[in-house]
C-alpha cells in the first residue's frame, strides 16, 4: 500500500471516530427543563418520578421569597401561570434572583410537594437592557442612521 493512500485511510479513520464522538455526546450535553405543568403530568403518569433529578424552568412567583436569617437557605414559589410548586433551596441565591425572575431549579420533588432544589440558576437577559428613552435608544419614529453598522 502506498504512503499516501495509508494518510488518507488513517485521516478517514480520525475523522470518522472525531465525528461519532461529536454525535453521540449530543444527547448527554443537551440541556433540556421541564415547565411546572409537565413535572405534574410526569409524576401523575409515574409516581416514582419524583424519585428522578429534573430540571424545571418557571417564574417566581412575586412575594413568595423567605430568606432564612443565615443567607443560606430560602424558599419560593414557582409558576408557569398553571402549575405552582414551592422550592427549598441550600445555598447562596444568584445576585440576579428576585422577585418574577425566571429560574431554572434542579433537583428533585419530595413527597410532600416541595421542589428540593440542589442548583438555582437565575435567568438575567432583560436585566441589563436600556430603560426606554434611556442613552443608546432611538426616539418613537426614528430611524437607524444608514451610516452607522447595524449590530
Amino acid at each position: 500500500m502506498k504512503a499516501r493512500n495509508k494518510f488518507l485511510l488513517g485521516g478517514v479513520l480520525v475523522l470518522g471516530t472525531a465525528s461519532y464522538l461529536m454525535a453521540s455526546s449530543i444527547d448527554e450535553t443537551a440541556t433540556y427543563y421541564l415547565t411546572p405543568t409537565e413535572l405534574a403530568a410526569k409524576v401523575a403518569d409515574s409516581p416514582r418520578f419524583q424519585k428522578n433529578g429534573v430540571k424545571v424552568g418557571a417564574r417566581v412567583e412575586s412575594g413568595s421569597i423567605v430568606r432564612d436569617p443565615s443567607g443560606r437557605e430560602l424558599t419560593f414559589r414557582m409558576t408557569d401561570g398553571t402549575q405552582t410548586y414551592k422550592v427549598h433551596y441550600r445555598g447562596v441565591a444568584p445576585d440576579t434572583f428576585t422577585d418574577g425572575v425566571d429560574v431554572v431549579v434542579e433537583g428533585r420533588l419530595d413527597a410532600s410537594g416541595t421542589f428540593q432544589a440542589t442548583t438555582l440558576l437565575a435567568k438575567c437577559a432583560s436585566r441589563y437592557e436600556n430603560a426606554p428613552g434611556q442613552p443608546g435608544q432611538y426616539p418613537a419614529g426614528a430611524q437607524h442612521p444608514a451610516s452607522v453598522p447595524k449590530a
